[in-house]
């Protein structure tokens, strides 16, 4: 168990650390935070593209939603929980480089002024990734009793949206936003989304319903109250991030 929680406590960092010195070699006209941004999104990128194998791995095998179970389960979600923390420092040396030129470096008063502003512009990220990392993963991991790898594995599914998040980002980077590919992009980030973060809740109700007879309008009453509490906690914030996104879609074409 704790040797692959400390692969994962390696392997995020030390990619991050490989793509910045890639593209400082390779990109001598990027600024450094530019660079640092990149690096970050492709990170985000290989744990999106390593979650949804994880999730297609584990929902194909899984025929009973509830009772079937496959290693990769845990063993993901501690190999991933590292990302969640990385991530947070990341997101944060992402926002100082782009922000340290607005404050005086050097003094006290200007590191907080950034951590606030950090904490304000991405208060809701951040909360998400304290909740998956101090709720969701022990209760992952020791409080489930080895039941509903299928609906952990559609959770991981979600994540087949980064990608395209994480490209867009990237492609803004290299100053690549009246691109074909951009705009493309832009609509399989808004499908993605769409499908794999909203649609992914209701599918879980009707993939139980399935299981064990119960029309899927109905499973929410039937199932314990905490499970559905847990769900429409976990769908909000999408549900909020894909009003962004959607009204970031709309001033786009309103522009062209």
């Amino acid at each position: 168990m704790w040797h692959i929680l400390l692969l994962g406590c390696l392997f995020f960092p030390g990619l991050f650390i490989l793509a910045r010195r890639f593209l400082q070699a390779n990109f001598p006209t990027l600024s450094e935070a530019d660079i640092v941004t990149i690096s970050v999104r492709f990170v985000s990128c290989v744990q999106a593209l390593m979650a949804v194998f994880a999730g297609y791995t584990i929902t194909s095998s899984c025929k009973h939603v509830m009772k079937d179970r496959h290693w990769i389960s845990t063993d993901y979600v501690l190999f991933a929980a590292p990302y969640m923390a990385y991530d947070i420092y990341a997101m944060y040396l992402s926002h100082w480089y782009k922000q340290k030129t607005k404050w005086r470096t050097g003094r006290n008063g200007a590191d907080v002024n950034i951590v606030t502003d950090f904490l304000k512009k991405n208060f809701l990220i951040v909360l998400h990734h304290f909740v998956l990392l101090l709720v969701c993963f022990p209760i992952v991991v020791y409080y489930r009793k080895g039941l509903g790898d299928f609906f952990l594995g559609c959770l991981f599914l979600a994540e087949l949206s980064t990608p395209f998040v994480s490209l867009a980002k990237i492609l803004s980077r290299f100053r690549k936003q009246n691109t074909l590919l951009y705009k493309i992009n832009g609509a399989f980030v808004l499908l993605t989304f769409f499908f794999c973060r909203i649609l992914v809740f209701p599918f879980m109700y009707w993939a139980y319903g399935r299981q064990y007879g119960i029309p899927a309008h109905q499973v929410p009453f039937r199932i314990p109250f905490h499970c559905t509490l847990s769900n429409a906690l976990l769908m909000a914030p999408q549900v909020y991030w894909l009003t962004l996104i959607a009204r970031k879609a709309g001033r786009s074409i309103k522009m062209e």
